[in-house]
């Protein structure tokens, strides 16, 4: 079992940047690779990035490619997702996911653990 809650969201504009936080609870954080999802007023919820039980791999939605970093400090519980260039498209909801399997995946269904979601705004 592992608990996940988001922090660093807000108000940005366009072209800036800002930096979220999931802290998970547990010691056995390094057991899961953990994701971002995003999910944008009336639109599906979208895979953003992954990261591995390591950190060595990572994966990231084609929309945000070269402009988001996920990273991991399995010595803090914690996983981060900076997020550079930011566009007004960007704006949503975004959440922290856990899943104990090693395979890296874009599926929502197959992380079993979600925090509450951080809103990220960013203005024109």
């Amino acid at each position: 079992q592992v608990q996940l809650v988001e922090s660093g969201g807000g108000l940005v504009q366009a072209g800036g940047s800002l930096r979220l936080s999931c802290a998970a609870s547990g010691r056995t954080f390094s057991t899961y690779a953990m994701a971002w999802f995003r999910q944008a007023p009336g639109k599906e919820r979208e895979f953003v990035a992954h990261i591995s039980r390591s950190g060595s791999n990572t994966y990231y939605a084609d929309s945000v490619k070269g402009r988001f970093t996920i990273s991991r400090d399995n010595a803090k519980n914690t996983v981060y997702l900076q997020m550079n260039s930011l566009k007004t498209e960007d704006t949503a909801v975004y959440y922290c996911a856990a899943t104990g399997r090693s395979i890296m995946t874009m599926r929502s269904d197959f992380y079993g653990y979600w925090g509450q979601g951080t809103q990220v705004t960013v203005s024109s």
